[in-house]
Parts: structure tokens; C-alpha cells; sequence
């Protein structure tokens, strides 16, 4: 979990932006782009971490800021987390197959939870281990063809 505050800047088109203290890449490792959960000002939140010059940023559109009591210009304590199952926690057996395929282990990474869900559990449901081994197969055969599901 990542814990700091920031100034909630105006986004041109409304809504709020939050600039990261630090680098996702670093600290949750290499991705495309981060979806996150947690709090900022004390309002949960789920979003993406995007990287532009000068840094990461969280923005916050317009709908979510409509029902948020702060404004820009103002110290937020923010938390955030990376949502959904991670690449690196799935076991080791998920491990060695990514080490193995590390353009699939990059596909994964860089899709949003939802679809992530949709890979682990069938994995993680698997009674056996020749069906989970075959499950982890499937997986990476459908994340090497950039599939989003299998």
C-alpha cells in the first residue's frame, strides 16, 4: 500500500488530478498502467495510475468529483493499492510460467481486474493438479495471442 498526501490539482476538463510522490513502476513493478483502489481525502476510489511527463498521475473525472467534499487546491491524504490478482502472487507454479513467457506476464499485468479475475480463478478453483497445470497452459497460450479471456 502506498500512503502520502498530495494537492488535488483541477483537470482541464474537470474533475481532479493527483500527482504520485513515487514511481509505480518501482514500486508495484513494470506496467503499462496501474488500476488501483483505495482513498483520497477519505473517498474510495478505483482508477488507473497513468505515467506522463513529470511523473505518475491519478485522475479523477468529473461524476467522482461531483460527489467529493474536497477541492482543488487542498492537501488529500491518499492511499492506494493495486487492485485485483497480481501477477506476482498467483504461486509458484503461475511464477514459473510467466518467467517463462514474460510478453504474456505483460499482458496480464496490463489488464484491467476484471479480466485478471477471469484468468485467476479458474486456476485458483482447480481441485488437482493436472487440471490446474492444464488451466495455467490454457492461460498462457491465450495471453501470448493477446486474448483477453480464454
Amino acid at each position: 500500500m502506498a500512503t502520502f498526501t498530495a494537492t488535488a490539482e483541477q483537470r482541464p476538463r474537470g474533475g481532479i488530478l493527483i500527482r504520485l510522490p513515487f514511481d509505480p513502476d518501482d514500486e508495484w513493478g513494470t506496467k503499462a498502467e496501474h488500476h488501483i483502489t483505495g482513498t483520497v481525502g477519505g473517498c474510495r476510489i478505483r482508477g488507473a495510475v497513468r505515467s506522463q511527463p513529470g511523473g505518475a498521475v491519478l485522475e479523477l473525472g468529473p461524476a467522482w468529483a461531483r460527489d467529493w467534499p474536497g477541492e482543488a487546491g487542498v492537501e488529500v491524504a491518499v492511499e492506494l493499492v493495486p487492485e485485483g490478482p497480481q501477477s506476482s502472487s498467483m504461486g509458484d507454479d503461475v511464477a514459473a510460467a510467466f518467467a517463462a513467457a514474460p510478453a504474456a506476464r505483460a499482458f496480464f499485468d496490463a489488464l484491467p481486474t476484471f479480466y485478471r479475475n477471469n484468468f485467476a480463478r479458474p486456476i485458483e478453483a482447480a481441485k488437482r493438479p493436472e487440471t490446474r497445470a492444464r488451466r495455467i497452459a490454457q492461460m498462457i497460450a491465450a495471453l501470448k495471442d493477446e486474448r483477453r479471456e480464454y
